[in-house]
């Protein structure tokens, strides 16, 4: 098996199709969840909208990169997205990380082998490899917190 296919097998495991990590995976847990739920502070944490949009600010600047464009992300920027106030709002905002997703998916599917070991932009980024994996360790990462937001959500609610 060549490794674009494990990077490819993990990538869909945590974006779109597993359940073998966490049970889930990020799809999964956002496709059915209403604007309202998505937006809900809890406390001082971010919600899961503004963590959906964070992941696939990356996953979509990475992505550009791949299709041979600059890199143009800046982490100060990474929550910075107009406020969700409508389900139509929400729907967009799925509608684009699992587009992205997906996209990001087939793009390191099709990339040569020998690319994962090319510098990625810049030698202190290191390598598409560990670009790559960059991305799917932070997406589990947040994937946590959505699971965990969720269940705050769900017993917050029903104490009301």
């Amino acid at each position: 098996m060549k490794f674009t296919e494990t990077l490819v097998s993990r990538l869909k495991e945590v974006l779109t199709e597993g359940e073998w990590v966490t049970g889930t995976n990020f799809k999964d847990q956002i496709i059915d969840l209403n604007w309202r739920t998505a937006t809900q502070k809890v406390d001082d944490l971010n919600s899961i909208a503004d963590l959906i949009f964070h992941v696939n600010y990356y996953i979509d600047g990475v992505a550009k990169v791949l299709e041979g464009g600059e890199l143009e992300i800046r982490d100060k920027y990474s929550f910075d997205y107009p406020a969700i106030t409508s389900a139509k709002d929400w729907e967009q905002m799925v509608s684009k990380f699992c587009s992205d997703s997906e996209k990001f998916i087939d793009l390191v599917a099709d990339m040569p082998e020998e690319q994962l070991q090319e510098t990625f932009v810049d030698e202190k980024y290191g390598n598409y490899c560990r670009n790559i994996e960059v991305i799917i360790e932070h997406t589990y990462y947040h994937l946590g917190q959505v699971l965990l937001l969720k269940k705050l959500i769900k017993t917050s609610n029903s104490d009301s």
